[in-house]
């Protein structure tokens, strides 16, 4: 080391990337909206290349579909797509917990059962935030021990897709009622050592759409799920404050 501070460049697509998906979050951009590439450029003061290989990186990942001489339309997540996003989930993450499962040692699974205790206790405060963010946590300490990095990359980035499209304000109390004691129970198989009914819990019960669909149905609206989205947000440019610093085009 010679003292000498690096800084990390991030490339301009990731910054584009990462910026769009912040709009998808927060519902900036309609889900049946068509983007106007050529505003967006121009709002973030960039060209069209990263633009481009962004928006392929979120077509890859299903947020957007890039139609041939149509454009590209901000995707609406439908039933169909959510039942089969618990059926992967589900089965990524019971694989997940037994890959873990060797290192899941005691205090690791005591710290899975403080986070479902947070969760209920949010749920008292009604602060769906504080909820949210220890449920993600409860998953993350499995998640964290699979060294199989594209398996959990790809449970993260469908979670996104149905959580964070956008992130919706209200929820069902009811459900992460019934989560919270999902959880239990699933801390309560690794607690006996029994990793084999725990990831069959998580996948048949946790993550069963079967078992989950009343709260789906009630969470996402059937009234608004699948809909193409309203004629305000076809054509709409991303707006809000652009990327800081220009990396590489």
């Amino acid at each position: 080391m010679d003292g000498t501070a690096r800084l990390i460049v991030i490339p301009l697509r990731e910054q584009v990337y990462h910026y769009l998906k912040g709009e998808l979050n927060r519902g900036a951009l309609a889900p049946g909206g068509y983007l106007d590439l050529n505003a967006i450029a121009a709002e973030l003061g960039t060209s069209r290349t990263p633009l481009r290989e962004a928006l392929l990186q979120l077509a890859s990942e299903g947020f957007v579909s890039i139609l041939p001489r149509r454009g590209v339309v901000v995707n609406a997540l439908t039933l169909e797509e959510i039942r089969h996003i618990y059926e992967i989930v589900g089965a990524l993450e019971g694989a997940a917990l037994l890959a873990a499962s060797p290192r899941l040692t005691r205090a690791r699974v005591a710290r899975m059962k403080a986070f479902s205790l947070g969760m209920r206790r949010a749920l008292k405060r009604d602060d769906f935030s504080g909820y949210y963010e220890k449920n993600l946590a409860f998953h993350d300490v499995f998640l964290d021990l699979c060294d199989n990095d594209r398996l959990v990359r790809a449970v993260r980035l469908l979670k996104e897709r149905l959580y964070d499209f956008p992130r919706k304000k209200g929820y069902v109390k009811a459900w992460e009622e019934a989560s919270v004691l999902e959880h239990d129970a699933i801390a309560g198989h690794l607690e006996r050592g029994d990793f084999g009914a725990a990831a069959d819990y998580l996948r048949d019960v946790h993550w069963s759409y079967a078992v989950q669909e009343k709260f789906i149905g009630e969470y996402y609206g059937s009234e608004e799920v699948g809909k193409s989205g309203s004629e305000e947000g076809r054509g709409r440019s991303a707006g809000g404050r652009k990327p800081k610093g220009r990396g590489h085009q």
